[in-house]
């Protein structure tokens, strides 16, 4: 059986959890990061992995996203073998899947991972996408070389699935050639997982409010400020992604309790984000960004 005990990351852990608090639900970020990797001195303090966000639930382990993050969370991994886990994709942008070639448990005879995304609008499944980015000229070895037990499996946008009494249920997000949020349910308590979303200029998005509904914790993709998205001479509406004001925004109408702001942009740096997060506090006090190795209590 899976090793699920808590996994000790290398950056600073925020965890806001009470020692009175048992952690058997818990959100843990390895990366956070939208559209390229950013490393550097001016992005440390928050991280400059790519979306992969783990929650481990009542003693099972999800992964939702595979950039890379995930080959951080990889190298953790190897500490509790054999490892059986949840892996679930909101789309194949490079900044979801290119961390997936990375993940050396998928390498490790013995292991086993449940797989599940939405099949593309050209048709492709989530196991072909990953597949081909594996193939030459793009890497060196093909994924048949992982000796894990990869069990792929297609979801519908709407679908509800039953997880041994985790309930999941999945929702269209408004992005180019489309993706998939997550609701996550155990014992009465939610986190949502909805990055790689743009809003709608006139209206909240239903879908979006719907898959947020009382949500204990809500991961949204605020990529942008307003005035970013808005710039005159450079913006960014019809890439795909939001912002804070957004974010608060549907927090207060889905009667979220904690907002978490992801997938920064690859040129804000720790200094920019600390004000991006003293602005988002000031008008909807239990929000936090989202930052690598932070984790988070489900309460």
């Amino acid at each position: 059986m899976a090793n699920l005990d808590p996994i000790p990351s290398n950056p600073p852990v925020v965890t806001g959890i009470d020692e009175h608090v048992s952690p058997d639900f818990v959100v843990q970020f390895w990366g956070v990061r939208g559209s390229i990797p950013a490393p550097g001195a001016e992005t440390v303090r928050y991280g400059g992995n790519t979306s992969c966000v783990e929650m481990r639930v009542g003693g099972k382990r999800l992964i939702f996203d595979g950039g890379t993050g995930l080959r951080v969370l990889g190298k953790a991994l190897l500490k509790h073998m054999p490892v059986e886990a949840y892996m679930f994709f909101t789309h194949s942008h490079w900044d979801h899947i290119q961390g997936f070639p990375f993940f050396v448990p998928a390498f490790v005879k013995g292991n086993c991972f449940h797989i599940y995304g939405a099949i593309a609008p050209n048709g492709a499944t989530m196991k072909q996408r990953l597949h081909d980015q594996m193939l030459h000229p793009n890497f060196p070895v093909p994924m048949q070389v992982m000796q894990s037990d990869l069990k792929f499996h297609d979801l519908l946008p709407g679908e509800v699935m039953d997880l041994d009494g985790i309930t999941i249920e999945t929702g269209p997000l408004n992005h180019p050639n489309t993706a998939m949020g997550y609701r996550i349910t155990w014992q009465g308590r939610t986190a949502v997982y909805a990055t790689d979303t743009e809003h709608f200029p006139d209206r909240l998005d239903e879908n979006l409010l719907y898959l947020a509904r009382d949500a204990d914790v809500l991961i949204y993709d605020a990529c942008y400020t307003d005035e970013e998205y808005h710039d005159p001479k450079s913006p960014k509406i019809g890439w795909g992604h939001s912002t804070w004001q957004e974010a608060v925004k549907i927090a207060k109408a889905a009667n979220v309790k904690k907002a978490v702001i992801f997938h920064h942009d690859p040129n804000h740096s720790d200094d920019f984000l600390d004000d991006v997060e003293a602005q988002v506090q000031s008008v909807f006090p239990n929000s936090i960004l989202a930052r690598e190795g932070m984790i988070l209590p489900v309460v």
